[in-house]
């Protein structure tokens, strides 16, 4: 009777902190939500948006670093395996950036967004193959209800050839590197605080950037002081409350959850492209937004049922 209670309030305990990180996982996404409508704003070459991006943010978690010796040790206690594991997730980051802005240059904000959102399709394959997940029917079921959903909102704006065609190849490319970033983050920070993984991830990310800038003579200084203002808002609305956000929660939530529940950046994307950019909002996307929220909550639902059945069969075992 008391291992039966005992294991009633493991139950409860693992669905609490469920609930808990789908709510940070919501906050993330909202957050994330907010990058396309930034790189819109801004006049600024996107490697030198990117750039930035990722400099302000290596430099807003430098003080973290400096000032607390329990991550500076970690640091440097750090396998050559493990850093190079970080440093090579950075680097897909960054040219994750690298192929989403250039994108938002050939197509709109939404094909773009869309596009680069289909990672689940990446996630569940990459999940399958280098850890063995396995989804159940039901979350399935509810991801590609989503992914469904995407391509309605995009339905109106894609075409075949020209300008638009180039952006869409380029936003899908960039759907599939982020996804090799979340499984090196699902790997690498099960052992390693999220502090020093984002530092070292960030930092990796802002050199390669730098150094392709660079490269290709972008300029790094003379922009307009708006473009420095989206500069910011871009790493601490973007990435520190959001993409770090996702990078916290890999530790708990597998690479295929966070691809998911990215499919939602798309509604409110399309919602700030209305209330910022003048943007209209069609038929097409009010249902498809609609069905990619139903798909990311049955596919959530799904991931919490497979926990309670672990769960309830191993209560009956003892």
């Amino acid at each position: 009777m008391k291992l039966f209670l005992f294991r009633k309030d493991v139950i409860f305990l693992k669905n609490s902190h469920k609930i808990i990180h789908y709510l940070f996982l919501f906050f993330g996404v909202l957050a994330i939500s907010t990058s396309a409508i930034f790189v819109k704003l801004s006049t600024a070459p996107a490697p030198i948006i990117a750039t930035y991006r990722l400099v302000f943010s290596t430099l807003m978690i430098l003080p973290v670093i400096l000032f607390n010796k329990k991550y500076l040790l970690e640091i440097k206690k750090l396998k050559l395996k493990q850093l190079a594991a970080v440093f090579s997730s950075g680097i897909f980051l960054a040219i994750h950036y690298i192929l989403w802005f250039e994108s938002l240059r050939f197509t709109s904000v939404a094909s773009s967004t869309v596009l680069v959102t289909m990672q689940p399709l990446f996630a569940f394959i990459g999940s399958y193959f280098f850890f063995g997940e396995r989804l159940k029917k039901l979350s399935l079921f509810g991801g590609f209800l989503s992914i469904f959903g995407s391509c309605i909102i995009g339905f109106g704006d894609f075409k075949i050839g020209g300008i638009a065609l180039i952006g869409d190849i380029l936003a899908l490319l960039a759907a599939g590197v982020i996804t090799a970033y979340f499984l090196i983050g699902q790997s690498v920070r099960k052992n390693l605080s999220l502090v020093a993984y984002v530092f070292i991830c960030y930092l990796s990310s802002s050199i390669f950037l730098l150094a392709y800038s660079v490269i290709l003579k972008y300029p790094l200084i003379g922009y307009a002081n708006s473009d420095w203002l989206w500069f910011f808002c871009l790493a601490l609305i973007s990435t520190i409350l959001g993409q770090t956000v996702l990078n916290w929660l890999i530790k708990w939530l597998s690479a295929s959850t966070i691809s998911m529940s990215i499919l939602g950046e798309p509604v409110g994307t399309c919602t700030l492209a209305f209330l910022i950019l003048g943007e209209s909002i069609s038929y097409n996307q009010i249902i498809g937004s609609l069905i990619i929220l139903i798909g990311i909550c049955i596919f959530l639902i799904g991931q919490t049922v497979k926990v309670k059945d672990d769960s309830s069969s191993n209560s009956k075992a003892i």
